[in-house]
């Protein structure tokens, strides 16, 4: 029974459960879900649409997890998605041969370098000018289309390049390419935080930022670091969507992307007031929020509807995972809340 209680309690319970659901749903309206076939040396099904659908949104979350982290937020992402989208498409299309390897590495590099400016703009105004991070990746999502829009002068760039499509269409294995990059760029952030002490630095500034300044923490490089990151996985997500399609829209690519990135986090137990992180988490979050929108048209629920049916889900595992529902759930009380210190003397 305590083994059902503490489990119970772990962040991943509620995420776990109701990604099984999902799944559950899927398999009762279409029974072949699950059904994986090979065609022409790639694995194809439902399954695998998922992973490689939900790779954009897997790294744009990764990197939101280490900025939520430090107690920031990141609302520039789906921005620089669309730029990073446009740069690439545009370098290839004015190309001279926009089928070359050599061409398409190189506007790879480009849109992966200016990333690297972004994310450094957004750490610079968040770590040394201490502006409100929200208001500070507020200034890039709302320029950050702008931009795009002045990279493809208000067009639709379409390509035609065949290694491009590799990116966000290709196979490798037998496994989507997607999938794989969304996998190598888990692994690296997963050893970079939990087996070296990057981890713990970017707790501590999330837990208390004055305390880890008085500690010796260097803070300040640590959050230029997660807004860097952030940028640079949103750039290369921006590169998959782009690549799916052979085409960049700035006005469409990315288009609330840093919702579905905030809401899987969310979900992964990761707490918006900074500190202690899941990674794992955030996978599966991503994962419910890609198997969410499946569901949807599984289940062939109206159109209209979507975001409400969306929403619906979120806040009941939002709610299973607050506080006092938990404690409800375990019939103690929850922890009392300090109180604030008011009048002059505060």
């Amino acid at each position: 029974m305590n083994r059902v209680i503490s489990l119970t309690r772990s962040r991943l319970f509620w995420p776990i459960v109701t990604l099984v659901a999902l799944l559950v749903l899927n398999v009762a309206v279409a029974p072949g879900f699950f059904s994986i076939r090979i065609q022409d040396g790639h694995l194809f099904g439902s399954v695998i649409d998922i992973l490689r659908n939900g790779a954009p949104t897997i790294l744009v979350a990764l990197g939101m997890t280490l900025v939520i982290a430090t107690r920031g937020i990141d609302l520039s992402v789906g921005a620089v998605v669309a730029i990073s989208g446009a740069l690439a498409c545009t370098i290839i299309a004015d190309s001279p041969e926009p089928g070359s390897v050599g061409t398409v590495l190189s506007a790879v590099a480009v849109s992966i370098v200016f990333s690297l400016v972004l994310g450094s703009w957004n750490g610079f105004l968040v770590s040394v000018l201490g502006i409100q991070p929200i208001i500070a990746t507020l200034i890039l999502m709302t320029a950050g289309r702008g931009i795009a829009m002045l990279i493809t002068e208000g067009q639709i760039i379409t390509v035609s390049s065949a290694p491009y499509k590799v990116i966000g269409a290709g196979y490798w294995f037998g496994l989507p390419v997607s999938i794989i990059i969304a996998a190598v760029m888990f692994a690296i952030a997963a050893v970079l935080t939990r087996k070296t002490a990057l981890g713990l630095l970017i707790e501590s500034v999330g837990i208390n930022p004055e305390a880890s300044r008085l500690a010796g923490i260097r803070s300040r490089g640590i959050i230029w670091t997660v807004y860097v990151f952030s940028a640079v996985c949103a750039a290369i997500a921006g590169l998959m969507i782009s690549s799916n399609v052979t085409a960049a829209d700035a006005n469409s690519a990315g288009l609330y992307i840093e919702m579905d990135a905030i809401l899987a986090v969310v979900i992964g137990g990761t707490s918006l007031a900074g500190g202690r992180y899941s990674l794992l988490g955030t996978l599966i979050g991503a994962f419910v929020i890609q198997t969410l929108t499946t569901t949807v048209y599984t289940v062939g629920i109206p159109a209209e509807i979507t975001l409400v049916f969306k929403a619906l889900v979120v806040i009941a595992v939002c709610l299973l995972q607050s506080p006092v529902v938990q404690a409800r759930l375990h019939r103690k009380k929850p922890a009392p809340v300090a109180a604030q210190p008011t009048g002059v003397a505060a």
